[in-house]
């Protein structure tokens, strides 16, 4: 430390330079291994998602696939308490399905996990504010009140999973329209270069990957399903309800009636990627006019206090004087 404080300017600012490249190198780093970890993590997702996709099991689909989900992992303890608790109707539940695969949560037991995370969420809720209502020294209600407000905690506790899946949604979501229209465009120039569908989505997978890896992977799963699925049109109609976006319904039913119509696919991409890229031009415009009216109370915060004291503080300076 002493050498440290003799230390001329010079070398000072030489140390932290040097600090401040090896600090550089080390981020650089540090997000590439990042980025390949991200990479090989959705390219794991759609290689799983493909190997999901054989005949018998999409007719296992169409038959209760939710029940059978159950019994495969009935010795889990979160499979046990929604069998002890006779839940398993709710296991069927097309709403919750979709949101969490919204949320980006897919699996054989998310579902069940979900359902006992806010059973658990009550419980804990309800018992936590009974035990913390209890502790107080004073209690300014009647006894019955206390039941009343652990009530009010186990309905938090219980509804705080539905809460956080919704933020999630709403997060992915906001990520996936911001790069909608730059996949779209991407889209657009592999159609056009004469790939088939299928091979544009995986093609726009792999180029987004780093950037997009939200839209990424849902656009990857959806090649993954044109694969191996005999309907196209439920691979489309599965990844708007995927992303629950109005812009991947728009260009879900774009894809459907170009094949059922035979419009060419390019053609009609070309109007939705130039609809959606004055969308997001018409969006930014209107942000930037709310701006003015955005920075108007900082600017009678921050501004005006100071203007007034340089242009009024000599003249109250000569008149004290």
């Amino acid at each position: 430390m002493a050498a440290l404080f003799r230390m001329d300017l010079a070398t000072m600012i030489v140390w932290l330079l040097g600090l401040g490249a090896i600090i550089a190198v080390l981020v650089f780093i540090f997000s590439f291994l990042v980025g390949n970890k991200r990479s090989k993590r959705i390219k794991q997702v759609i290689t799983r998602h493909r190997g999901d996709m054989s005949s018998a099991q999409m007719q296992g689909l169409n038959k209760g696939s939710s029940a059978r989900q159950f019994r495969k992992g009935k010795g889990d303890l979160a499979h046990k308490l929604v069998e002890v608790l006779n839940l398993q109707n709710l296991m069927s539940s097309k709403e919750v399905r979709m949101s969490l695969a919204m949320a980006g949560m897919r699996g054989n037991s998310v579902l069940t996990y979900y359902i006992a995370s806010r059973v658990v969420g009550g419980a804990v809720g309800f018992i936590g504010t009974l035990i913390f209502i209890s502790l107080m020294k004073e209690f300014a209600y009647p006894e019955f009140m206390k039941f009343v407000f652990s009530g009010l905690g186990g309905v938090v506790g219980f509804f705080l999973p539905k809460i956080l899946i919704s933020n999630k949604v709403q997060n992915r979501q906001e990520q996936m329209t911001a790069s909608f229209p730059d996949a779209l465009d991407l889209l657009l120039i592999c159609v056009e270069s004469g790939l088939g569908i299928e091979m544009a989505f995986s093609k726009v997978t792999e180029e987004i990957m780093e950037n997009h890896p939200i839209l990424a992977s849902e656009i990857g799963l959806t090649s993954a399903e044109l694969a191996f699925l005999g309907d196209r049109r439920q691979a489309y109609e599965n990844f708007a309800l995927r992303t629950g976006m109005d812009v991947a319904k728009s260009l879900s039913t774009t894809l459907i009636q170009s094949e059922q119509y035979g419009t060419p696919v390019g053609t009609a991409l070309k109007v939705l990627a130039q609809e959606k890229r004055d969308e997001r031009m018409s969006a930014a415009e209107k942000k930037a006019a709310a701006l003015p009216a955005k920075l108007t109370v900082p600017m009678i915060i921050f501004f005006l206090p100071v203007l007034f004291i340089v242009v009024i503080g000599p003249a109250a300076l000569s008149l004290g004087n």
